[in-house]
């Protein structure tokens, strides 16, 4: 058994300038450490599987956030700059804020049975958050590097770092 990476919501709607969702040049300082990450486990032989937002163009989710991340659009895929860690069957598009919802994330974890879920990308307060909880209630041992979440939100990215580590019981280091 090896470690699982699951990197949230590493897009271009997230992370490039002039998109509805960019969530900013704070955010965009997580790339390199999210890099090195998938560097580390990868060597380590852990596995890695992108957790991508993908929205109908009509998606009720709409009616709260900026559209974002359509299919068909370049919003959905994986940032440049982790490109090289895409591999065939690594990308699963999800619609909501949690990774499991309407996925088959647990089916894919519960193939790979990791010894802990790392957790890292954007919002932590959103997609990092409702992933990790959802991990926690299927007794996963979770662990976030700090420095490989962010979120537009200051108040909300350190908030949620709070709630994981104390309520959720997941690993902040």
């Amino acid at each position: 058994m090896s470690d699982v990476v699951l990197v949230v919501d590493m897009v271009r709607g997230f992370l490039e300038p002039g998109h509805n969702l960019f969530c900013g040049d704070q955010a965009r300082r997580i790339i390199p450490k999210v890099r090195q990450l998938l560097e580390r486990q990868t060597a380590q032989g852990g596995a890695v599987l992108f957790i991508s937002d993908h929205h109908d163009p009509d998606d009720l989710e709409f009616q709260m956030f900026p559209v974002h991340c359509v299919k068909g659009t370049s919003e959905p895929e994986v940032i440049p700059e982790l490109a090289p860690f895409v591999k065939a069957g690594n990308v699963i598009p999800k619609n909501r804020y949690s990774g499991f919802f309407n996925t088959d994330l647990a089916r894919r974890l519960e193939e790979l049975n990791p010894d802990k879920v790392i957790i890292c990308g954007v919002c932590t307060d959103i997609c990092v958050l409702h992933t990790t909880a959802d991990a926690r209630n299927r007794d996963y041992a979770v662990e976030i590097p700090a420095d490989c979440v962010a979120s537009f939100d200051p108040d909300a990215h350190r908030w949620a770092l709070g709630h994981v580590k104390k309520i959720l019981g997941a690993r902040v280091v």
